[in-house]
């Protein structure tokens, strides 16, 4: 059963900062795009990559991210030797168990299911990120340099440097120094999140690590420093092309409006392909009276009203008289007769009276007041019911502050 390389998909995070969304699903659940959940985007790059094994490590209420990933089917990861493996925390004898307490913790108490596979190289994932990429050459990269840990980079504009993991390379793109969201980046090479390792050599950190009591059992925040103060190789893999962490609800609208721009992230584009698991629905029905412009829609939608710009999941159904616009609707969503809805994003099976108003233009509001609207999963918003721009509703009716 040895494999050259497999992948950990690290896909536990509650994901809070998208609040109402994930609070009944994790993060990598959470739908994107129209017919995708933001889980497709890794698991499709391991398919595309020829990556065949992939340990998918799921803790924050993994209930719909299991069930939707089932045996791996749709993204040919159903296989005989390999395929897709759901890893949760676990009790061993003599033990209580316990949750995943890092991103190095999580990989840590699947150390069996790695040795399984024997692998030289091990590509560490998250899932909440929106991107493409080909896995096996930064493989390639971290093999021809002899490293011991290969980081991807990416160059953010240097005023957003600060938020992120800082990488400081000399001129062969070596690692000398990790920077954790630093005041004053020395660079602005951030790191995506996304690592190969040479098997054995992890194995040895995650060992010592966990023996340490003061550690905070993270990659980031122990495992990357440690490997780097004992001398390891270490390389920055630099990434050119989209990338976005969803992780919260600014960003996650950002993303879907990039796919409609169909620029760097372009989901037609067939040479890459991001597979989904497809609900069965029939197939999306445009009205005599709908008005329909620079949109996605699904099978299932049911659409007499006009969609302007707008994101729209399966079985999405907007009634004649209703505006969409600058919106994400997740699936499941009703917007009745003569209902707005701008720059809004709707959660799964959303329901907005006739009448009401969700969000609105940010040109009509003072820029400090104005932001993007949120009404979670199942949320209800009665006939003629304004709910003003910046505001976020839960499923039962009350406001959250973000």
């Amino acid at each position: 059963m040895k494999k050259e390389c497999i992948a950990m998909l690290l896909a536990g995070g509650q994901g809070s900062r998208l609040y109402v969304l994930t609070g009944n699903v994790a993060k990598p659940a959470v739908p994107f795009g129209g017919k995708y959940r933001i889980i497709d985007f890794p698991l499709s790059n391991c398919t595309n990559a020829g990556i065949d094994t992939v340990g998918v490590l799921t803790q924050y209420k993994p209930l719909e991210l299991n069930s939707y990933i089932g045996s791996g089917q749709p993204w040919d990861l159903d296989r005989a030797n390999g395929g897709v493996h759901i890893l949760p925390p676990y009790m061993v004898e003599g033990d209580k168990g316990s949750w995943y307490k890092g991103t190095a913790n999580a990989i840590y108490q699947n150390i069996g299911f790695v040795d399984m596979y024997d692998p030289e190289y091990v590509v560490i994932l998250s899932g909440d990120h929106i991107y493409k990429m080909n896995y096996m050459k930064m493989v390639q990269s971290h093999k021809n340099a002899g490293a011991a840990c290969t980081i991807s980079v990416l160059e953010v504009p240097w005023d957003e440097a600060s938020r992120f993991g800082i990488m400081n390379v000399d001129g062969e793109d070596n690692i000398v120094e990790f920077q954790e969201k630093p005041k004053q980046p020395k660079s602005n090479l951030a790191s995506m999140g996304i690592y190969v390792f040479s098997w054995q050599k992890l194995r040895q950190y995650l060992i010592e690590d966990e023996s340490d009591p003061n550690s905070s059992n993270d990659f980031g925040k122990n495992i990357i420093p440690k490997m780097l103060a004992a001398g390891e190789k270490m390389l920055a893999y630099r990434f050119e092309g989209y990338w976005k962490d969803v992780g919260t609800l600014e960003s996650l609208w950002d993303a879907n409006m990039d796919m409609l721009s169909r620029g760097e992230l372009d989901l037609l584009e067939s040479s890459w392909p991001i597979y989904s698991r497809i609900p069965s629905a029939p197939p999306a029905f445009m009205g005599k009276t709908a008005k329909v412009e620079h949109s996605v829609m699904t099978q299932g939608c049911d659409v007499s009203g006009s969609v302007f710009n707008s994101v729209l999941s399966d079985n999405v159904v907007v009634e004649e008289g209703a505006d969409v616009q600058y919106s994400v609707l997740m699936p499941g969503v009703t917007v009745k007769r003569g209902a707005v809805v701008k720059y809004a994003i709707l959660g799964e099976n959303v329901q907005i009276g006739a009448g009401a108003t969700v969000g609105g233009d940010p040109m009509d509001y003072d820029p400090n007041l104005w932001g993007i609207s949120v009404v979670g999963p199942g949320g209800v918003i009665a006939d003629g019911e304004t709910v003003a721009p910046n505001t976020m509703l839960n499923r039962c009716h009350e406001e959250v502050h973000r």
